[in-house]
């Protein structure tokens, strides 16, 4: 009899204490609605060519804009800028405001205009580009000082000039952007 008491009293007592006590329960919904990016992957590691005047890489054999600077990989497309861990990916969409400043100010010609430089094989760049960029050796290299920046700058644009999401006239000139 004790022991049944004890039972009920117990019982009670939770009843109580969750109707005095309510679970705080959380309920959410995440919804995605964006442009898919197209896969592209490269079947072997890439050679690279460094961008002029800058410590941006881009992989010139590649038939998408995939450019590499401080450690990550970007694609643009769209009118979105688009950041991976790896040359393949995988591709998690960034706002444009999150874009490294030295990416948007590349020239819409890059491809054509750099693609004809010494191309480094993925290896040595994979091994060195932190090295590279800590003692500023591209600096000691004629030819990546030659280039110059002025000419065709993305201005918010794409590579085909159409504007990225947030990438316009007046965000530059917010995050003091040249013309």
């Amino acid at each position: 009899m004790k022991k049944q008491r004890m039972v009920f009293l117990g019982i009670g007592l939770l009843l109580f204490v969750a109707a005095v006590f309510p679970v705080q329960s959380y309920a959410g919904v995440n919804v995605s609605v964006g442009i898919n990016l197209p896969a592209f992957t490269f079947a072997a590691p890439p050679p690279m060519v460094v961008i002029p005047g800058t410590y941006a890489y881009f992989a010139p054999d590649a038939s998408v804009d995939i450019l590499f600077y401080g450690g990550y990989w970007y694609r643009p497309y769209g009118g979105r800028w688009y950041r991976g861990t790896g040359y393949n990916g995988p591709w998690v969409y960034i706002a444009s405001t999150r874009v490294p400043r030295v990416l948007i100010d590349v020239p819409h010609d890059y491809r054509h205009a750099y693609g004809g430089h010494s191309r480094i094989a993925y290896q040595d760049f994979h091994r060195n580009w932190r090295r590279w960029e800590r003692d500023k050796y591209w600096e000691h290299n004629e030819r990546w000082r030659e280039g110059t920046h002025d000419r065709g700058r993305h201005e918010g644009r794409n590579h085909e000039g159409r504007h990225y999401e947030g990438g316009g006239r007046e965000e530059h000139h917010e995050r003091g952007g040249r013309y």
